[in-house]
């Protein structure tokens, strides 16, 4: 594994690590952030050793498709998406404590996927 490969995933890591810590803070919205950037990072660090490059996107789902992944996975990072947006620009999203806690879960199960992928390589 390349040395920028694992920068992008120790990053992933970091903002997963982030995200708990502003749950316990109760600062859902920038929890739920964090938990995309993590699944993000994490993505990138595979798309980085498949394509030898890094992809300036935030799209969760479009670097799944390039990487060919799980249907599962799939349903999880549209929901993770969303947390892009609507977290950084006021809007009607409502950000509770359930819903941090869904995105730090989903992102989890990204940088854990990730992380297989990346033993096996």
């Amino acid at each position: 594994m390349s040395e920028e490969v694992k920068k992008w995933l120790k990053k992933a890591e970091k903002d997963l690590l982030a995200a708990k810590i502003n749950l316990q803070q109760e600062l859902y919205d920038v929890s739920s952030f964090l938990s995309h950037q993590a699944a993000e990072k994490a993505l990138k660090a595979l798309y980085i050793l498949k394509f030898k490059r890094l992809w300036k996107t935030h799209d969760l789902v479009g670097l799944l498709v390039k990487l060919n992944s799980e249907e599962d996975l799939l349903e999880i990072c549209d929901e993770l998406n969303r947390h892009y947006i609507d977290t950084r620009y006021p809007s009607e999203a409502e950000y509770t404590e359930t819903v941090a806690e869904d995105a730090i879960k989903n992102s989890k199960k990204v940088v854990e996927w990730v992380k297989k992928k990346l033993e096996k390589n």
